[in-house]
């Protein structure tokens, strides 16, 4: 973020590769001229119309759309030429607006001058790379809604009060005690407690959105041969790991994506669990404890795990459907061969993840970053510390560290570092 963002920039805005079209943005106070330069037209206040670079060599042809500031997506003159796709072709393009005067634009600067131009608060842009990056339905839906809103408005409402609270809290250093009323430090404890109540609540909405944002992470684990690496060619419904009858073929955790009734999974094969002399099947053994400790949801076929989901795997050879619990074996009964009992594995899976994302009788709209639970937790522990506060003086202090926190979530404060921590996870273009 150390380039000035008074500049004129430009970068390809489409993904690398074949394609049947690209597009190069350009954006800034002399986003029309490097325009003009490049395609050879004149440019009117929100033209569209096609381009054909004029010069020596010719670039390419396409369409050109221009947008006049503030209605633009940064809030600046812009410009986007849609050419061909391909590697070369918007790589000519670009370069001819390099030429022009541009230059290339960073990760996220885009976006980052459409939160500085007022166009997105903070937890918007967060929205942008998370729409992008959304793998699964569930995910885009909640990114989207927090792009239209979903969150900046409570937000604003948790910051307007927590600013409220501390005028009013300054205030009252300003003036006699008589002047107050005398229930004034019981009705703005009251006020803050219930403020601290809300911002909980908000918090407690991070959890949905770290499983939707990361994937939740499905262990399968259990002893070598129990057939995990059958099972997870059966959920992806592909030949992902192999499988054979010598025990210990898995060595390594492998891991593959997996779309869960609109949640995200990382499905993880692990190494069969047991004493082993072998260093590199022991590392394997190592490894796979390791994930279970730390999975969302462990599925363990034929072996007891506290917490897991436990399946009897290969029912096929003992001829058992569904979820019989004949001869003792509990659980879900499943075939990797049959493909009997996959939809109930499924379905088990889902419901926990949706246990794991309960959040109670009201559910917001969308779901909190990591990011902003960490502010949402430190402006919780500051109203904490002002309800007990010994006086207006303290509890003014406390009051004004959770409004500071409560407004980076959505730019109302923010430092250079806060902004190329959030934008550098962009890439080039957005």
């Amino acid at each position: 973020m150390t380039e000035s963002r008074t500049d004129t920039i430009a970068a390809i805005s489409t993904a690398p590769g074949r394609g049947g079209i690209a597009v190069v943005r350009v954006s800034g106070p002399d986003a029309w001229k490097v325009a003009e330069k490049v395609t050879g037209r004149r440019i009117a206040d929100e033209d569209a119309g096609r381009f054909r670079h004029v010069g020596m060599a010719g670039v390419d042809e396409g369409l050109m759309l221009v947008f006049k500031a503030p209605r633009s997506y940064t809030g600046e003159d812009s410009v986007e030429l849609q050419g061909h796709g391909g590697t070369v072709a918007p790589r000519r393009v670009l370069e001819a607006c390099l030429a022009a005067g541009a230059r290339l634009a960073g990760r996220g600067e885009f976006t980052l001058r459409a939160f500085l131009n007022g166009r997105l608060d903070l937890s918007e842009a967060e929205a942008v790379i998370d729409l992008v990056d959304a793998r699964t339905e569930r995910a885009a839906t909640d990114a989207f809604a927090r792009l239209e809103g979903a969150l900046s408005r409570p937000f604003e409402r948790l910051y307007a009060e927590a600013i409220d609270l501390s005028s009013r809290l300054e205030h009252a250093l300003d003036v006699s005690e008589d002047e107050l009323p005398d229930d004034f430090r019981s009705d703005i404890d009251s006020r803050i407690a219930a403020l601290a109540r809300e911002v909980d609540r908000m918090a407690a909405t991070a959890h949905e959105g770290r499983l939707l944002r990361e994937g939740a992470l499905v262990v399968l684990a259990g002893a070598p041969n129990a057939g995990k690496s059958s099972l997870m060619n059966a959920l992806l419904e592909t030949d992902r790991t192999i499988v054979d009858s010598v025990a210990g073929t898995t060595r390594d955790a492998i891991e593959e994506g997996l779309d869960i009734a609109g949640w995200p999974v990382r499905l993880m094969d692990t190494a069969g669990l047991r004493e082993t002399e072998d260093p590199v099947e022991a590392e394997g053994v190592n490894r796979a404890r390791a994930l279970v400790a730390k999975a969302d949801i462990v599925v363990a076929l034929d072996c007891d795990i506290p917490g897991a989901l436990r399946i009897h795997a290969k029912c096929d050879l003992d001829g058992i459907n569904g979820l019989d619990d004949r001869n003792g074996l509990e659980g879900i009964h499943v075939s990797a061969k049959t493909g009997e009992g996959l939809q109930a594995l499924r379905q088990a899976i889902a419901s926990r993840l949706e246990a794991l994302a309960a959040r109670g009788d009201e559910v917001a709209e969308a779901d909190v970053t990591v990011r902003q639970k960490g502010f949402l937790l430190g402006a919780s522990a500051a109203l904490a510390r002002a309800v007990g506060a010994i006086d207006c003086v303290a509890a003014a202090n406390e009051v004004r560290t959770a409004a500071e926190c409560l407004g980076k979530i959505v730019g109302k404060t923010y430092s250079d570092d806060l902004l190329e921590a959030l934008f550098s996870r962009f890439c080039v273009g957005k």
